[in-house]
């Protein structure tokens, strides 16, 4: 069942609001990668001299060698920052996601309050920086766990992308409070939907548009879950 949620979403994957949404967070984070490195070679070039001497040798040109260095290193580092910056961006626009699944496959349901700008900017901001601490914890229990790391590193982030997504759909019909009962109530099934979740973080490309299929697959899963045991909207 939880396939066919995530078969639903993917052939949903050419709506513009998808493509919308996957252009702005893409977008937003290349910006962002792109000003950090001309800021930084910029502040370089300000603080290091053109040329110093060192045990007779004058080497020159320090400023520039220093720069592209540091140009190498943000190319390198872009890949591992690309998801996580984008899922940042991505998740300040995931309700028009949600929107799009339920007005092509849920016609019939009213319509919700957008939760505020305030809101969403808090749990997105939030939700990055357990990103990043847990991937930090999952890269050291892989450095230990070396066989398994493949495992780990899916078990993690399956569990932070379901409780995340999972939480902001539901929230949109059941309120927070309605949503933390609800995720809990559901907790296994939504962890093995981040799972599935998870496992294309790991292909380059690919996994630029999980936040944007993650949420569309937990749309789908809230739908189905709340037919087979609803919980009291508030």
């Amino acid at each position: 069942m939880i396939l066919n949620d995530f078969l639903k979403a993917l052939g949903q994957l050419g709506d513009r609001r998808f493509l919308g949404v996957m252009a702005k967070g893409v977008g937003l984070t290349i910006l962002l990668l792109a000003a950090v490195t001309v800021a930084t070679l910029w502040g370089l070039g300000w603080l290091l001299p053109d040329q110093f001497t060192l045990a007779g040798i004058t080497i020159k040109w320090v400023d520039n060698l220093v720069s592209w260095a540091f140009v190498g290193i943000m190319l390198l580092a872009s890949v591992f920052l690309m998801v996580p910056v984008a899922s940042l961006f991505t998740g300040f626009f995931l309700e028009e996601v949600a929107d799009a699944v339920e007005d092509r496959h849920y016609p019939h349901l009213p319509s919700v309050t957008p939760v505020p700008i305030g809101d969403t900017v808090r749990d997105s901001i939030g939700f990055f920086g357990v990103l990043i601490v847990m991937n930090l914890i999952a890269v050291a229990l892989a450095l230990v766990f070396l066989p398994v790391a493949i495992f780990i590193f899916w078990a993690i982030n399956g569990f932070l992308l379901g409780r995340e997504y999972y939480q902001m759909v539901a929230m949109r019909r059941l309120g927070r409070d309605g949503a933390n009962a609800d995720r809990k109530q559901n907790w296994l099934t939504v962890w093995i939907a981040g799972i599935l979740m998870a496992a294309p973080l790991s292909v380059p490309l690919i996994n630029l548009v999980v936040p944007v299929l993650g949420v569309a697959t937990f749309t789908h899963l809230f739908h189905r879950l709340q037919r087979q045991s609803p919980v009291q909207t508030v």
